[in-house]
C-alpha cells in the first residue's frame, strides 16, 4: 500500500494546450482542412494565423445548428517540448479505400525531441528519415513493454487493482450496490474522485468531448485510433424496463398475430427487459420521440468530437433502437422473414431473395395462371432487379428516402387468387410517421458522418430486431458508400446464419456497386437468445458450442478475405470491402494476421483493421498499432454518475473472461516490476507512432 500511495502522490499529468480551429460544413469543411494542412507544411507563421482561438469564425452546421469543429491541426505542448504536428493530403475520393486516412508527415526535428520508449527486444530499429516508427509484432502477445509503453506507472498499478477486483466474484456480483453505498457514505465529490482513480479512470476516457482529447491524442501517438461512444445509460428498474418495452413494441391496433405471423418477432413480457443476461452490450429503452431526437443529437456530438481529434481516422458507434420505436423494427423484421418464406414457397430453396437468382420473367411465369392481372403488373414494376436477377421484392430505396408508406409497400400478390396480401401487421398513420422519423434521424446522422469524414458503425442487436437493422444499414451503404465506406454493419458470429448473411450482403454490394463495411464480433446476446427461443418455441439461432462460433467467425472472415484477394488479383478496387476484426480472442486475431499474410494482404492495404475495448486487452491492441496494423479502441465517455451501468457491465464482462484477466495481470505485474528495478517509475509516455 505504501508503494501505491507513493505512486499516486507522484503522479504527474501531462499538460496539453489545444488550439481551437475554425471549420466549415460539407465540402467547405474539407477545403478548410486542406488549407490548414497545406499551411502546416509551409511556414510556422501560417500555422499560427490559422489556429487562433477566435470562436467567431466557427461555421454553423446545417444539420445540427451547432458550430462544427474539424481541426486539421491540433498543436500541443508537453513539458516545454513541442509535439509533432500531423498534416496530410487526401487521395482522390474515388480511389479512397474503406479505411483510408490522410497521409501523415512528421516534423523530424520534433521527432528527435521525443522521449524514446523503454528499450525492448521488440523495439524497432531507428526508422528512416520521414517514415513513421514501426515495431516488429510478437504474435504471442506476451511482450509487456509493447503492451504498456503508452501507460504511466500509476495507470499500470490502477489497471492491476481493477483486474484484482474483477477477479472477485462477490464484489463483481454486487458492484452496483457497492457503488451506490459508497456514494451515500462518502458523498458525491469523494465518490467521483474514487471512481476516477479506479474503474472510471481505467474504462472511460473522460466526461465530455473536450476532456477525452488527451486520451485520443495519446492513443494516436502510439498507433491506435478511436471508436467513440457516449456511454451514458439509464439506470432503470426491471419493472420500468418491461413496462416501456411492452408499450413500445405493440401497435396501437394491438398485437394481432395474423395468419403467417412469426412468434419471435412479437414482444414477450418475460424477455421485455432486454438487459437480461447481457453484460457486453448497451440497451436503449424507448420512452418517446423526443428522447430519440436527443439520442440523434448525442450521436452527432460524438461524430464532431471524433472528427475534431482524429484527422479523419475515427469511428462512431450507434444503435438503431436508440432512434425509434422498437415495434417498427419488430414489424419490419417480420416482413423481411415473411418475404423470404413467400419466395421460398413460390420458387423453392431458402435464404435471401437475391440468392435465388430469379428474374422478373421467372416471376411472370409463376403468376401466369392469374392472367392479365393489374395487381401483379403493378407489383412487378416495383421489384428491384439487375441483369443477374432479382435483388429485392420491394423498393427499399423508397423506404430509406423517407417517403414510402409501409402499409402500402409491403404487399405481395397471392399466387392463387391474385389479390394483394399484406405482409406487415397493422400499422397506424401515427406509427408510419414514427418510422419516417426514425429513418430521418439515421439519414441525418450518416449525412453528418459523411460531412465530417467519420465512419459510422451500426451495432448488432437481438435477432428479432436484426433483419430490419441489417436491411436498413445495407440501404444506407448503398446510398452513402459510393466513393468510400462511411457506413459499416455488424455481424454476430455466434449466430448460425452469419456466414450466409455476410455472403448475401457482399453479393448485394458487388451488384449494386457500393463499398461494403463490416464489423465481425462474436456477439452479446447468446444466453438471452437461447432462453427466448426455447420459451417461445422457435429454432435456437445460436451456434451450439464456443468452438462452432469460432469456426463461424474464421469461416466468415476467410470468405471476406477471399473476395478481397479476388478483387486484387482481378485488378479491381480491393478497398471496396473493409472488415473490422472486433475480437478480444488472441487466436482469432492471430488467425486474421496469418490469413492476411497467406493471401498477400498487407496492413498498408487498409482493408482489415482490429478493435478492442478501452481498458481491455491492451496487450493485443497496442502491439498491433505499433507494428503498423490498423488498430482501434472502443472509447466510452460521459459523466461519472451516468456511466455507472456501463462500468457495471465492464466488471461483469471481465469476471467472465478470467483467463484473459490472468494474462493481463501477469503482463502488468511484469512491467511494473521492470520499471521499479530499472528506475523508470516516473516514465512519461510520449509516442512517435502514426496510425496506418
Amino acid at each position: 500500500m505504501a508503494l501505491l500511495r507513493s505512486l499516486s502522490a507522484q503522479r504527474t499529468a501531462i499538460s496539453l494546450v489545444y488550439g481551437r480551429n475554425s471549420s466549415k460544413s460539407g465540402s467547405a469543411a474539407v477545403a478548410a482542412r486542406r488549407s490548414l494542412q497545406s499551411a502546416t507544411r509551409s511556414t510556422p507563421s501560417a500555422v499560427a494565423s490559422l489556429t487562433g482561438t477566435d470562436d467567431s469564425n466557427d461555421s454553423i452546421s446545417p444539420l445540427t445548428g451547432r458550430p462544427l469543429r474539424i481541426p486539421g491541426l491540433t498543436p500541443s505542448h508537453c513539458h516545454g517540448q513541442r509535439r509533432f504536428l500531423h498534416s496530410g493530403d487526401k487521395a482522390s475520393t474515388a480511389a479512397q479505400p474503406a479505411y483510408a486516412e490522410p497521409a501523415v508527415k512528421t516534423d523530424q526535428k520534433t521527432q528527435s525531441n521525443q522521449c524514446s520508449p523503454p528499450s525492448s527486444s521488440s523495439s524497432s530499429s531507428p526508422s528512416p528519415a520521414g517514415s513513421p516508427q514501426r515495431d516488429p509484432l510478437d504474435v504471442s502477445f506476451n511482450d509487456p513493454i509493447a503492451a504498456f509503453k503508452s501507460k504511466t506507472t500509476w495507470e499500470l498499478v490502477r489497471a492491476y487493482l481493477v483486474y484484482m477486483i474483477c477477479s472477485s466474484e462477490k464484489l463483481v456480483e454486487h458492484n452496483m450496490t457497492l457503488m451506490r453505498w459508497t456514494k451515500q457514505v462518502f458523498g458525491k465529490r469523494i465518490f467521483t474522485s474514487m471512481m476516477k482513480a479506479t474503474f472510471y479512470g481505467h474504462f472511460v476516457a473522460g466526461e465530455d468531448q473536450i476532456k477525452i482529447i488527451p486520451t485520443l491524442e495519446r492513443l494516436r501517438s502510439f498507433g491506435v485510433k478511436p471508436i467513440l461512444d457516449y456511454s451514458v445509460e439509464e439506470d432503470i428498474s426491471q419493472e420500468e424496463a418491461e413496462k416501456r418495452e411492452v408499450e413500445s413494441s405493440v401497435s396501437s391496433a394491438g398485437d394481432c398475430k395474423e395468419e403467417g405471423a412469426m412468434p419471435q418477432y412479437h414482444v414477450d413480457k418475460s424477455f421485455a427487459d432486454r438487459r437480461y443476461k447481457v453484460s457486453s452490450a448497451r440497451t436503449y429503452f424507448y420512452l418517446n420521440e423526443a428522447t430519440c431526437e436527443r439520442n440523434m443529437e448525442i450521436f452527432i456530438k460524438c461524430l464532431e468530437a471524433v472528427s475534431g481529434a482524429t484527422f479523419g481516422t475515427g469511428i462512431t458507434a450507434i444503435k438503431l433502437t436508440a432512434l425509434g420505436r422498437p415495434q417498427l423494427l419488430l414489424q419490419l423484421s417480420e416482413v423481411i422473414m415473411r418475404t423470404r418464406k413467400y419466395m421460398e414457397d413460390m420458387v423453392g430453396g431458402q435464404g435471401n431473395v437475391l440468392t435465388h437468382h430469379k428474374t422478373i420473367k421467372d416471376l411472370e411465369k409463376y403468376y401466369a395462371s392469374l392472367g392479365d392481372n393489374k395487381n401483379v403488373k403493378d407489383f412487378l414494376k416495383n421489384v428491384t432487379s439487375d441483369k443477374e436477377g432479382i435483388l429485392h421484392l420491394f423498393p427499399w430505396s423508397g423506404i430509406v428516402d423517407e417517403d414510402s408508406q409501409l402499409s402500402d409497400t409491403f404487399r405481395v400478390p397471392d399466387p392463387q387468387t391474385g389479390q394483394m396480401r399484406r405482409l406487415i401487421s397493422q400499422i397506424s398513420p401515427k406509427e408510419e410517421e414514427m418510422f419516417r422519423n426514425m429513418i430521418r434521424r439515421l439519414n441525418t446522422i450518416v449525412r453528418a458522418a459523411a460531412e465530417l469524414d467519420v465512419r459510422i458503425m451500426v451495432d448488432a442487436e437481438q435477432t428479432y430486431f436484426q433483419p430490419a437493422i441489417s436491411r436498413i444499414t445495407l440501404e444506407m451503404m448503398r446510398k452513402f458508400n459510393k466513393d468510400k465506406a462511411i457506413v459499416f454493419n455488424t455481424y454476430q458470429c455466434y449466430l448460425r446464419e452469419t456466414f450466409r448473411e455476410v455472403g448475401t450482403d457482399l453479393e448485394q454490394a458487388k451488384r449494386q456497386n457500393f463499398y461494403f463495411g463490416a464489423k465481425l464480433v462474436r456477439g452479446a446476446y447468446m444466453e438471452q437468445e437461447r432462453a427466448r427461443a426455447q420459451a417461445l418455441g422457435y429454432p435456437d439461432p445460436v451456434n451450439p458450442t464456443f468452438d462452432a462460433t469460432t469456426e463461424m467467425y474464421h469461416k466468415t472472415l476467410s470468405e471476406c478475405l477471399r473476395r478481397i484477394k479476388l478483387m486484387k488479383d482481378g485488378g479491381e478496387d480491393a478497398h471496396k470491402i473493409g472488415i473490422m476484426v472486433a475480437s478480444h480472442n488472441e487466436d482469432t486475431v492471430r488467425f486474421a494476421i496469418q490469413q492476411m499474410k497467406e493471401i498477400g494482404i498487407s496492413p498498408e492495404d487498409k482493408v482489415i483493421c482490429f478493435g478492442q475495448l478501452l481498458g481491455m486487452c491492451d496487450y493485443i491492441t497496442f502491439p498491433l498499432g505499433q507494428a503498423g496494423y490498423s488498430a482501434y479502441k472502443y472509447i466510452p465517455y460521459g459523466p461519472v454518475e451516468e456511466v455507472l451501468p456501463y462500468l457495471s457491465r465492464r466488471a461483469q464482462e471481465n469476471k467472465g473472461v478470467l483467463k484473459k484477466i490472468k494474462k493481463e495481470k501477469r503482463l502488468l505485474l511484469s512491467e511494473i516490476r521492470r520499471r521499479i528495478f530499472t528506475g523508470r517509475m516516473f516514465y512519461k509516455p510520449k509516442g512517435n507512432y502514426v496510425p496506418i
